[in-house]
């Protein structure tokens, strides 16, 4: 399928699997296309290596991530399968892969005195929401941890039963997707992480992994919403989801306890950090998010052209909207475009509009 490349310069890969037997040969064919990334990612990811990996070896980490194990393995047995293919496929111990796939379940938990959240910021993403007569687009900043860096590609994949296709950029090692994706039922989405508060927390229970992974199997925006509003989940989330067809899209935060909120997105352009907006939650207050919606508000992006401007904005120099480290940076720039029914890639600072991918989503 050739290959993108990401915005520090790199290139990231597409790889098309095509139509595997099951989801354990999907994630197989992944872990060895990938493996070397998946390795690399594995060595140098310090929140692995110097929090998740000592945390499980405790007495209070051993039955966390055994709880989660078991919650996420019985509600997604297929996924779990997947999982497993991608270690065998790789190399990599395959505790190493599901804690990475756990780590916004475990890090909670782990004692302020073992991490402080600088470290551990992996997915401080933002996105810009537009609904109006002659716009419909969701513009999103894919921002990660440097340990991210070079160690992510495009999956794309048919259903064991040829049903249904998607394709999802990934994380090296992880579930496609927590970044964003679409498939071919004309369901689309990015996310945002959100900060929910300790004590808003519940171990043990549902990861978001697996719940984004889900996301690439709806049939219909009112599936995907069914799909991240339903399970019991452990930290909570925040998704943009996109019906292609009928020119929707809706942001839904969800929390423990069943809990969620619905916006659409409509004429006003609706920008989302990584706090929540409008779902009622104990949450930690983030001052790299509250910067980048200030700014978002000063600024008005309603047009494409606009939110992607927003999108390469730098004018703060502690928290730029557009991240260039020393620890999170903005891997790269997609724009959702519902009337052009394409999702492009850029590289680099979106404001300078190097598109290096273009897909089509129908």
């Amino acid at each position: 399928m050739g290959a993108v490349v990401d915005a520090r310069g790199g290139e990231l890969d597409v790889f098309d699997a095509g139509r595997c037997g099951g989801w354990y040969a999907l994630g197989l064919a992944v872990g060895r296309r990938f493996g070397e990334a998946i390795r690399s990612r594995m060595s140098g990811d310090v929140v692995l290596q110097q929090q998740l990996l000592p945390f499980e070896s405790t007495a209070q980490g051993r039955p966390l991530v055994a709880a989660l194990r078991d919650a996420n393995r019985a509600r997604y047995p297929r996924y779990w399968d997947e999982m497993v293919g991608t270690a065998d496929g790789s190399g990599v111990p395959l505790l190493h892969i599901i804690l990475v796939n756990l780590r916004k379940e475990i890090l909670p938990f782990i004692t302020k005195e073992d991490h402080d959240r600088e470290a551990e910021a992996d997915d401080d993403c933002s996105d810009v929401l537009l609904v109006n007569d002659s716009t419909a687009i969701a513009a999103h900043n894919e921002d990660a941890n440097v340990a991210l860096l070079g160690h992510t590609y495009v999956v794309k994949a048919t259903s064991p039963d040829g049903s249904s296709s998607f394709t999802a950029y990934t994380y090296a090692g992880e579930l496609p997707t927590c970044a964003f994706g679409f498939n071919s039922n004309g369901v689309a989405f990015t996310l945002d992480s959100v900060p929910p508060a300790r004590g808003e927390v519940v171990a043990g229970a549902i990861a978001r992994n697996f719940v984004s992974r889900d996301l690439l199997e709806a049939t219909s925006l009112d599936d995907a919403m069914n799909r991240v509003s339903s399970p019991d989940v452990s930290v909570g989330h925040s998704y943009n989801l996109i019906d292609i067809r009928r020119r929707r899209i809706v942001n839904v935060e969800t929390a423990s306890g069943n809990r969620f909120s619905v916006r659409e997105a409509g004429a006003a352009p609706f920008f989302h950090a990584n706090m929540y907006r409008h779902l009622q939650v104990k949450q930690v207050e983030d001052e790299n998010s509250m910067s980048r919606e200030r700014r978002a508000a000063e600024c008005s992006p309603d047009t494409k052209e606009k939110a992607l401007s927003l999108l390469g904005d730098t004018a703060d120099d502690k928290y730029p909207i557009y991240m260039t480290g020393p620890t999170l940076y903005t891997l790269c720039t997609v724009l959702v475009d519902l009337d052009e029914e394409t999702m492009t890639i850029y590289k680099g600072n979106p404001k300078n509009r190097v598109a290096v991918r273009v897909f089509r989503m129908l």
